[in-house]
């Protein structure tokens, strides 16, 4: 077994270090359990310290204790500064090593993806990382997550003015539900589909005056433009591409059925993150 290798002195005085531990431990163990079961003087001194009557002899430490402490102290030292020191080979440092040589291989091999690669990644990334809560279709679970079929249409403008939206950390809060009603939602989801977000069309053209209109009622959090006020607020700007949801899986999102985490701590790269976002917004190209 390779942990038994005694031919590293390292593995050898570590496996020397735990002996000698166990026998001091059953040394001193053995010890003091005998002496329990002798009477102890009645004049030996008692401490000042009392709880609920139960006193505390005036013991000096036991030499074992000590010469243990003393020799865990002078093994420590030793291991951290000559034993195994802190820059030193170790697996986690390997497997980092490793991690990064990947990302830059990976990295290099798809600097210029196509957007069919881009999908195709996604669709794999989604099916392992989100489609647990958001289903393998994408169409939220009968509501437990987000109905990603219609998020990033002109019908998830809508949705989000009717029902508000809740979850994301942003400086202005929390959108609530009820800012217009069916049809004021209905006109002003127009012409931010059309004339603010990266959909750039509209089903409704007829209703895109009444809701610039209407908008005046979003630009106190989202700007007259639309851009979220420097990060104040969601960018509709961005609304209906990739890189919307690039920004919400770097944020994170607290939702029904719990939070989901924020994507930016390394398990998603920024193509892997872009090709979630191809994929997701093909699902709601229906719309």
């Amino acid at each position: 077994m390779q942990w038994l290798n005694l031919e590293d002195n390292v593995n050898l005085l570590a496996l020397i270090g735990a002996a000698l531990i166990i026998v001091l431990t059953i040394v001193v163990a053995g010890r003091y359990v005998g002496q329990m079961k002798v009477k102890k003087d009645e004049s030996v001194e008692l401490s000042e310290h009392n709880w609920d009557g139960i006193g505390e002899y005036k013991n000096p430490v036991p030499l074992g204790w000590a010469v243990v402490f003393l020799l865990a102290l002078v093994w420590a030292i030793w291991y951290y500064l000559l034993g195994y020191p802190l820059n030193s080979y170790s697996q986690i440092g390997e497997y980092n090593k490793e991690v990064k040589e990947a990302n830059a291989k990976f990295e290099k091999e798809y600097a210029n993806p196509s957007k069919e690669t881009l999908h195709a990644m996604g669709e794999s990334i989604y099916l392992v990382q989100c489609s647990a809560c958001h289903g393998i279709t994408g169409d939220g679970i009968g509501g437990k997550a987000a109905n990603l079929q219609i998020w990033g249409s002109e019908k998830g403008i809508v949705e989000t003015i009717l029902n508000g939206s809740k979850g994301l950390d942003y400086p202005m809060g929390e959108m609530p539900a009820g800012l217009a009603d069916a049809e004021g939602a209905k006109a002003i989801a127009a012409y931010v589909a059309k004339e603010i977000s990266a959909i750039k069309s509209t089903k409704n053209e007829n209703l895109v005056a009444t809701g610039k209109e209407l908008y005046a009622a979003c630009a106190s959090c989202h700007g007259e433009d639309g851009k979220g006020m420097d990060g104040m607020s969601v960018d509709l700007s961005k609304y209906g591409s990739a890189s919307f949801v690039a920004d919400v899986l770097n944020r994170g999102k607290k939702g029904a059925i719990g939070t989901m985490p924020k994507f930016n701590d390394g398990r998603l790269n920024e193509i892997q993150q872009s090709a979630v976002g191809e994929y997701v917004i093909s699902l709601s190209k229906g719309e």
